[in-house]
């Protein structure tokens, strides 16, 4: 039996048998890329996904870092702003009491002057008049004074002590004023006898 009669009853030749399992190789091969392929694909995937995590996460720690940033740069931007205003409210508020201190010594300056001038131009024996009638006013006062608290419920008097200590407390307005008062009166009567 020769090589050729086996062809003939239907047994691959050597070459055939080469032909053959060179086919089935590639056959092979190419479904081994396939698979290869598909499992690539599976653990491409997986990699994307979590290379989209990180980089989500990522992106997620950069924006809160940012409006962290931002946050305290707003708060210390306030922080400043509010120091500013006190600042400039405190130079204001200074800046009135000395005007106001100012004022109230000019005040007091100029009703010194005028007591001064009223007393420079009264002449002597109105001022000696005025010392006398002061007194027995006082004396006059201190009568009736000493009377009314004879005569006054203790309920009254005490309301009337409240009063005399807050006019001894305010003395020196009181009686700037009452000079005031007094020198426009004695400079209007002497206008008035001047007619």
């Amino acid at each position: 039996m020769n090589d050729e009669s086996e062809n003939k009853m239907g047994s691959p030749t050597p070459e055939e048998l080469r032909q053959q399992v060179e086919r089935t190789r590639d056959e092979l091969g190419q479904t081994v890329e396939a698979l290869a392929g598909k499992a690539d694909a599976k653990t491409q995937a997986r990699e994307k996904a979590t290379a989209a995590k990180k980089q989500a996460a990522e992106k997620t720690a950069d924006l809160k870092e940012q409006a962290a940033e931002k946050t305290a740069a707003a708060k210390e931007q306030a922080a400043e702003k509010s120091a500013e205003l006190k600042e400039q409210a405190a130079e204001k508020t200074a800046a009135v009491k000395e005007q106001a201190a100012a004022a109230t010594a000019q005040i007091r300056e100029k009703t010194a002057q005028a007591a001064q001038a009223v007393k420079d131009k009264t002449p002597e024996p109105v001022q000696e008049k005025t010392a006398q009638a002061a007194t027995q006013v006082r004396e006059s006062a201190a009568r009736a004074g000493q009377f009314a608290v004879d005569r006054t419920p203790d309920p009254l008097l005490e309301k009337a002590d409240r009063v005399a200590k807050a006019a001894r407390a305010n003395r020196t307005p009181l009686l700037a004023g009452g000079a005031v008062l007094v020198a426009f009166l004695l400079i209007r009567r002497g206008r008035g006898r001047n007619k």
